[in-house]
């Protein structure tokens, strides 16, 4: 008789769970057909959710979630939509298309130079810590546990110790490693850390890819430190390191500090409910011959997506060159269209990417869009000496863009990110030279496929969106 009950037990309670897991699924399915995503990430999703719901499902729970409304709502807009006058446009039809999501306006006399190795990035990093006479703010999606973390926690320490306000904001994922303890120097000595979006918290959904990867050092609100490097040994370090991840980033004085410095307030309020105060300060003077600087902010945060809007706008745009620079190259279809037909009309497209990056995965990914893009005429440069880490696109002779986000669509549409857009000259001419050294690296062009291989990587592509 047990044996009955049990057995008729087993039956119900998997013909419940099947009967939940198929009305959860219909209702899944339903909410990713109102989200407003590509149409290659909806189809990616309807197929794991329909094909292999058992995975689909709980993964949609976790990461599914494009900006996840109402959790990204809690956090302040950064940005209220305002346009200036188009007579007063400074960095032509970029600036113009960012203004129209809320982004401020290009400034002028900003000292905009670039970071190219670990080693000035370190250096540079100690001396903006020393230099420091009233606050420190500093946002990394990766903190190292290890010699170099340890030591910039010392440093910020002895700094919070002399009186200065020391805050750092780190992302619970890509820090995962830093306990407590490891910065209990810091909080001893009267810092302030944080968290951003914590795992371990109810509601769970969402969490996962609700992601800070920006990354600001903003010191007095008078300089910034700002681009694709963590802090961590892989990124930077006081001695050369022929293992070390190849990266770009800007070192900024002038009026476009103030950007970076209200989006750490805004994130640093979101993750504590502290209000920072704006620094009493001055503002270092423009210089005359200083650069045109727009600093641009993504993410759940901002309205639309402003900085994929602007990549899209401006690569059907250029005329002469579009160079690329990215660890992982898994965009959309628009964004892969956009480079396919600008090399079609003879505009000179150049893809840089590691020849293996460090998530196999992504590298499977990348294979096709990477041949599209060969296809139609552009370059595909495979990095061969290591890592490249950095996030750079150069568009014509007069616009860089540096920032944090990879050339995915996990940095494009979900992540918290921050670039920074340069219309003036040398700091476009100083981004090339950065891009040439690379070049001459680099391996050129993609190897011939065989079919099975034709075969993986169309199979790949259709669930890329999911990376």
């Amino acid at each position: 008789m047990s044996h009955f009950y049990e057995s008729n037990l087993f039956w119900l309670s998997s013909q419940l769970l099947t009967t939940l897991g198929f009305v959860l699924g219909i209702i899944l399915v339903a909410h990713l057909l109102r989200s407003r995503r590509s149409t290659s990430s909806t189809m990616a999703w309807l197929l794991i959710i329909v094909l292999v719901p058992y995975l689909g499902v709980p993964l949609y729970l976790m990461i599914g979630g494009r900006k996840m409304q109402r959790r990204a709502e809690s956090k302040e807009q950064v940005y209220h939509r305002r346009r200036k006058p188009s007579s007063e446009t400074s960095g032509g039809p970029a600036e113009r298309i960012l203004q129209s999501f809320g982004i401020p306006p290009a400034t002028l006399g900003n000292m905009v130079e670039p970071v190219t190795s670990g080693e000035e990035a370190y250096r540079l990093l100690l001396e903006l810590i020393d230099k420091a006479e009233q606050s420190i703010h500093i946002t990394t999606y990766i903190l190292g546990r290890d010699p170099v973390g340890a030591a910039i926690i010392e440093r910020l320490a002895k700094r919070a110790a002399d009186g200065v306000s020391v805050r750092l904001l780190l992302d619970d994922v890509g820090s995962w490693r830093v306990g407590r303890r490891f910065v209990s120097p810091l909080t001893a000595a009267g810092a302030k850390v944080a968290f951003f979006m914590p795992m371990l918290h109810l509601p769970f959904r969402g969490r996962t890819n609700l992601r800070n990867h920006r990354k600001i050092v903003v010191i007095d609100g008078q300089y910034a430190l700002t681009g694709g490097m963590n802090l961590a040994s892989e990124y930077m370090g006081p001695t050369p390191n022929p293992q070390r991840w190849h990266d770009f980033s800007l070192v900024i004085s002038g009026p476009a500090v103030a950007d970076l410095a209200d989006l750490f307030r805004s994130d640093w309020k979101f993750a504590t409910g502290e209000t920072i105060a704006k620094e009493e300060m001055s503002p270092l003077p423009t210089v005359p011959e200083g650069s045109i600087t727009q600093v641009v902010a993504s993410g759940p945060d901002v309205s639309g997506d402003p900085l994929y809007e602007s990549l899209v706008s401006v690569m059907f745009a250029a005329q002469r060159r579009i160079w690329v620079v990215t660890p992982y190259f898994v965009p959309d279809e628009t964004l892969a269209r956009a480079l396919e037909l600008a090399a079609r009309r003879g505009v000179e497209v150049r893809v840089l990417v590691p020849d293996h990056s460090n998530h196999a995965m992504a590298d499977l990914a990348r294979v096709s869009y990477l041949r599209q893009i060969q296809t139609a005429g552009g370059q595909v440069l495979l990095y061969q000496p290591g890592m490249v880490h950095g996030k750079v696109v150069l568009i014509d002779h007069d616009l860089a863009i540096v920032g944090s986000a990879n050339m995915d669509m996990r940095s494009l549409f979900l992540n918290y990110e921050v670039a920074v857009f340069c219309y003036s000259q040398p700091q476009v001419d100083a981004t090339a030279k950065w891009i040439e050294t690379l070049m001459a690296q680099s391996q050129r062009g993609l190897s011939e496929r065989g079919r099975l291989t034709q075969l993986a990587e169309d199979v790949v592509r259709l669930l890329s969106p999911l990376l």
